[in-house]
């Protein structure tokens, strides 16, 4: 009896410590971060234009999402970013971090840089600058809804499993906003303690959970939907382990609907997890031809 007491009672203080340790290396990077200095290129993005030779091309930008880097321009996309090309459209695939020439993590984006990336392949003499969509899947959907909200030479957002408000930076610490305006970081929700063991364990969307209970950093945290200027297609997934992205996507559109949006929004909740949306390519592509593409003006974002 007493060996077995002996073996519990070492057993939990085993876990113990296992559990200090990460929780302990989490508080020194928090304490430790200096939140004063804006990362090292930031501003900066990197990306590519694909378009065929035809003129007054709508264009199309694809933002990737955590994984970093430039997903839109590379061989895995090239299928998709070929049919759209071949239905007409220029596709500008836009890197924010994660790759040379860009800042290293997700901290503080500048919504201006990205912006302003954007302009600069609108002004091409083959791309109608009247006709811009934003693609964008997980945090890249964050960004392409927060982008439109604040530019509206933006016309229509493709928001793939998305989330209705500004989160964390994607550092160790945690402790930073996503995204920023004008050198200055936009309120974002905060990583509670309380989240800290679903974190340890991998469970986002546990972890995301904790977030969202606070209700007062959720409100100044929305990003303000109602300001795009043009309709809106949120795909979200219905069983989405990384964080409650038809929740969310239904909290925006109910956002939309209390404000009067003017422009047409749907929201298709795909049947699958966080990666499932992205085998429905058909039903955004028939959104973008109805909604955004007009050829018989040079205004987009309106129905034919």
């Amino acid at each position: 009896m007493k060996t077995r007491s002996r073996f519990l009672k070492y057993g939990v203080l085993s876990i113990l410590i296992l559990l200090a340790v990460p929780v302990g290396l989490y508080v020194y990077m928090v304490l430790g971060s200096d939140n004063s200095v804006l990362p090292e290129s930031h501003g900066k993005v990197v990306s590519q234009l694909f378009m065929g030779d035809e003129s007054n091309l709508p264009l199309i930008v694809g933002l990737g999402g955590a994984e970093g880097g430039n997903a839109w321009a590379s061989n895995y996309w090239k299928t998709q970013r070929d049919d759209f090309i071949q239905q007409g459209y220029a596709f500008l695939a836009l890197g924010y971090f994660g790759l040379e020439g860009a800042p290293k993590e997700l901290d503080r984006i500048a919504l201006e840089g990205v912006y302003q990336a954007i302009i600069a392949a609108a002004e091409e003499s083959n791309i109608n600058r009247k006709c811009i969509a934003v693609i964008g899947a997980s945090k890249g959907a964050e960004l392409a809804l927060l982008l439109a909200s604040h530019y509206s030479a933006i016309k229509t957002v493709i928001a793939i499993v998305p989330g209705h408000a500004v989160f964390a930076g994607l550092t160790a610490a945690m402790n930073t906003s996503s995204f920023s305006l004008n050198n200055e970081p936009l309120p974002f929700v905060p990583v509670p303690w309380s989240a800290t063991p679903a974190l340890i364990k991998g469970d986002l969307r546990a972890a995301w959970e904790h977030m969202l209970k606070d209700q007062e950093a959720v409100e100044r945290a929305a990003i303000p939907v109602e300001k795009i200027n043009g309709p809106i297609y949120f795909v979200s997934a219905t069983e989405d382990e990384f964080w409650p992205s038809s929740e969310m996507s239904d909290v925006m559109m109910k956002r939309l609907e209390d404000n009067n949006f003017a422009h047409y929004v749907q929201h298709t909740a795909i049947e699958g997890d966080h990666a499932s949306p992205l085998a429905h390519f058909d039903a955004i592509e028939d959104f973008l031809n109805t909604y955004f593409r007009s050829k018989s003006s040079e205004n987009c974002g309106e129905p034919l």
